[in-house]
Parts: structure tokens; sequence; C-alpha cells
């Protein structure tokens, strides 16, 4: 399934396949990858729904927003996916063997989930990858929408990042883009102009609702996240794989950093989505779907936007 397809050039391509990814994992040859990064549900045993609307500014609008400004709503369309598993980690456990086979010497893996799972996750990537394989667990910290008030809200995600080898993996420590100090007074005016790498914590925003990063798939995670995964632990002409690929974050940020991406997903409408996404990308050959409707349909919308949002 692993199709290695090359442009007119000869140079190879990146690849979005509609498939089932355990079909893809199992006719993919060892070794071809050299970063995964994957966000499969999160087994919250509810469906996952987005529902993108547009607003216009309007007296008599249905909504209220900033300074009291009242806006007319429209609806525009819903996606959603099923995120309840009997046993999740007997679904997850052959993709992650795989993932682990799939992955080059000196590759790494990054595993996207949230606090209900992580603990079960984390016993069984060490089953899988070996305890000494794991590197870190980043928390994704962020504070926006409801938030409880019967206990702490759950305002972050966990990144388990394993390597397939602790002595010889790829961390591109320069490559990482600096972060204000949050005692900048502490440090010294030199330091605090130059900034700090991010620890294992990282404040990042969720993507805006009016962003025009934003896609409308349910669950989509910001650029700004991937874009530095990417940077830290791959190289530019790698491979990447997200075989959970969504909205297709992991190629976008792919794109931004001349790295070369597969993405899978059995979902059609996250191959739409994609499909809107990349409307513009001649170096993608895909797989099972084809885009060329929703890319027409993404490239007349955009020419009636604004010139900033485009």
């Amino acid at each position: 399934m692993l199709g290695g397809v090359l442009d007119v050039s000869g140079s190879p391509m990146s690849e979005i396949y509609l498939a089932d990814n355990l079909d893809f994992l199992e006719q993919t040859p060892d070794a071809s990858y050299s970063l995964i990064y994957i966000d499969p549900p999160f087994n919250t045993g509810i469906a996952q729904e987005r529902t993108r609307i547009k607003t216009l500014q309007s007296a008599d609008g249905d909504r209220v927003g900033f300074g009291d400004r009242r806006y007319i709503t429209t609806k525009i369309g819903t996606m959603s996916f099923s995120d309840a598993f009997d046993d999740y980690l007997a679904f997850l456990q052959p993709r992650l063997e795989h993932a682990r086979r799939v992955l080059t010497g000196g590759g790494s893996l990054y595993f996207h989930i949230d606090y209900r799972e992580v603990h079960y996750c984390k016993v069984l990537l060490d089953s899988i990858f070996g305890r000494s394989c794991f590197l870190n667990e980043i928390i994704w910290a962020y504070d926006f929408g409801g938030k409880s008030k019967s206990k702490w809200p759950p305002k972050h995600d966990n990144i388990l990042v394993y390597v397939k080898d602790p002595n010889n993996y790829t961390f591109n420590v320069d490559s990482i883009e600096r972060i204000p100090y949050m005692a900048p007074g502490l440090v010294g005016s030199s330091k605090a102009k130059q900034g700090k790498l991010p620890t294992d914590t990282w404040w990042h925003t969720i993507v805006p609702t009016n962003s025009s990063e934003r896609t409308g798939y349910p669950t989509q995670k910001p650029l700004g996240i991937l874009r530095r995964i990417v940077l830290a632990s791959s190289n530019a002409g790698e491979r990447v794989l997200d075989f959970f690929a969504g909205s297709g974050t992991t190629g976008a940020a792919c794109l931004e950093t001349g790295r070369r991406f597969t993405l899978v997903d059995s979902n059609p409408d996250a191959l739409v989505v994609m499909a809107k996404r990349f409307a513009s990308e001649t170096c993608i050959a895909w797989h099972g779907f084809d885009p060329t409707p929703y890319q027409q349909e993404a490239k007349q919308s955009r020419l009636f936007m604004p010139i900033d949002e485009r």
C-alpha cells in the first residue's frame, strides 16, 4: 500500500490515504518513517462533533460578541466521528506494534492522548518499546472552553514521546523556537531577549473559533504544536507518518518545514477537510479518494475571501 509515488521530476511525493490504518500499517515496509505523530480517538465514550458557523454583524443578531455587538449566526455544517471502544488497548496495541516496526532506527513516536487513558497507554507503550525508550511526557496546557465547578477543570492533553533507540534519535534543539521567560526580570536583559527553550509543559491555545487555521474538523490540533514536534524530531526531506490524520495538521506542518508526509484516515469527512486544506498543493498523491471536487470548491471560496484570510 505504501506507494512511493514520484512527481514529474522524479522526486518522492507526500501521500494521503482513505484507508483503515491497520491495513495500511500491515503493508508498510520496516523502517519507513523517521517520525510518527498520532492523535487517536481518546475513548471518551461519546461521539466527537463540531458544528461550523458563520457570523455577520447585525443589530438583530442572535448572539452578542465583544463590545456588546450583535451577530447573526448561520450554520455551515457538522462533522463527527465515534469515540467509544469496548477494548481501547486491544484496538491500539497492533497499531502501536506496527508503529515501532515502521520507524527508522533513529525514529520517534509522539502519542497524543488525554488524562483518561494516558496511564494505561503508557504501560502499553512501555511493553512495546521498552521503558528505556520512553523519552518524555509532554503536557499541552490550554485555558479555553467550559470549566467544571465540581472538580479541577481538566485543561491539558498528554503527549507521550518514545524513541526506537535511546542512544540514537533525532532531537534538533537548535531548531526549536524560543519562548518568553515567565519572569524575565530574574534572568537579565540578554537572556530575556533571547528567550528560553520550552520545557515538557507547553502552553498553547487551542485553534480559535475565528482563526483562518480552523477547518471545522472535530479535535483539530494547533499547527504550532505540530510544527514544534516536526522541527525537533525530524530532519528536512525525511518522511513523517500520521495514521490518525484527522484534519491533516501534521501534513501542514511538514509542508511548512520541508518534510514529506503520509496521512491515513478512514473517515471520508477527514479526507474532505484535507482536500480543501491542501487544495493548492500539487506534491500530494491521493489514494482511495478523489479530492478534485472539494479542491475546486475550496479554490472558488478563496476567491471571495478577504486577502488577509487567504
